[in-house]
């Protein structure tokens, strides 16, 4: 099993129950495609350090996973990458 980390942020003018939906969403992309999601972590509303889309401010989120391969990340950064919700994200390979 190999370990990851993901951190993304959701932009900051959706409604409280929106980013609730956006976090749960991509959770299960990562459960569906065989991930085994460790910890799942909302981190809050904190300031960018510049301005990313027009945002100053996001709602940042911090994923830790293990998988045998690595079809679930894949997918969830190619999904976010589609997403008007996520303004940035990073998915990092953990070494043991």
């Amino acid at each position: 099993m190999t370990n990851y980390e993901i951190m993304y942020i959701v932009r900051p003018n959706l409604e409280e129950a929106q980013i609730k939906k956006v976090h749960e969403s991509f959770v299960k992309i990562l459960t569906d495609n065989g991930a085994n999601v460790l910890e799942a972590k909302e981190l809050g509303q904190k300031q960018l350090a510049y301005e990313i889309k027009k945002h100053n401010t996001g709602y940042y989120f911090l994923i830790n996973l293990e998988a045998n391969d690595d079809k679930a990340t894949k997918e969830f950064d190619r999904l976010a990458l589609i997403s008007e919700d996520i303004i940035r994200h990073l998915v990092i390979k953990l070494e043991k």
